[in-house]
């Protein structure tokens, strides 16, 4: 089994979701008491969101890039970055390391290609719903039509993203403004929606919601398992 480096704490509350992850899919994959071979350098997320809403981010990619060689040096074999708006600045990552780096937007494309769907919804932080380092990976490489939720709603994921799942605070309110959401992107004839952000799926439980929803961490750590086994 090859060792996954992952960078977390963007927030916490997510890495420690990816760690579980990664122990039971390989538990799944090798049964007996088998575990995940990984290492965690886990940054202070304070720091980062300063950084993020100052629009300082190439100190960001520089972090993420000392981070990465970090793992690098230490051991790793391939490199997760335990966030999807911190993908933002992945290009920091791919240049600074000479192990593979699996991007959270390409294992989430072909999650949803496997499904036969076409027209997927985005919910994340507005930096992730906003800015095009995702949407173009899922429309140049997949081939997908990705839609994201009006401005109004943007800003609610934004503030329940940063003021509330990041500090481990998950309210039924908030709950109910996501699948909302989900139910008015459903009207717009989408066909699944991304949980675009680590935190979302602790929130956003998939039988609840109106449409099929792409849960990023799980993805994102399955294809890590399957690149560490194969």
């Amino acid at each position: 089994m090859k060792t996954i480096g992952m960078i977390g704490g963007m927030s916490w509350e997510s890495s420690k979701i990816y760690y579980q992850h990664l122990n039971e899919m390989t538990r799944e994959e090798l049964g007996g008491s088998h575990s995940s071979k990984c290492m965690l350098s886990s940054v202070d997320f304070d720091e980062i969101e300063r950084y993020s809403f100052s629009g300082d981010w190439d100190k960001i990619g520089q972090l993420m890039a000392t981070e990465a060689k970090k793992l690098e040096t230490a051991g790793s074999d391939l490199v997760l970055l335990c966030t999807n708006t911190i993908h933002l600045v992945s290009n920091y990552i791919t240049e600074a390391i000479n192990i593979p780096f699996l991007h959270i937007a390409n294992a989430t494309g072909e999650a949803i290609q496997e499904k036969g769907m076409k027209r997927v919804a985005l919910l994340g932080t507005k930096f992730t719903m906003e800015e095009d380092f995702y949407t173009k990976i899922l429309e140049e490489d997949f081939g997908l039509e990705v839609l994201i939720p009006n401005a109004v709603d943007r800003e609610s994921l934004q503030s329940i993203i940063y003021n509330e799942l990041v500090k481990g605070v998950f309210k039924d309110t908030s709950k109910q403004v996501c699948l909302d959401i989900i139910k008015k992107m459903k009207a717009e004839g989408t066909e699944g929606a991304i949980l675009g952000c680590t935190e979302l799926p602790l929130l956003t439980p998939a039988n609840e919601a109106a449409l099929p929803t792409f849960d990023t961490t799980k993805i994102h750590a399955r294809k890590a398992i399957e690149l560490a086994l194969s």
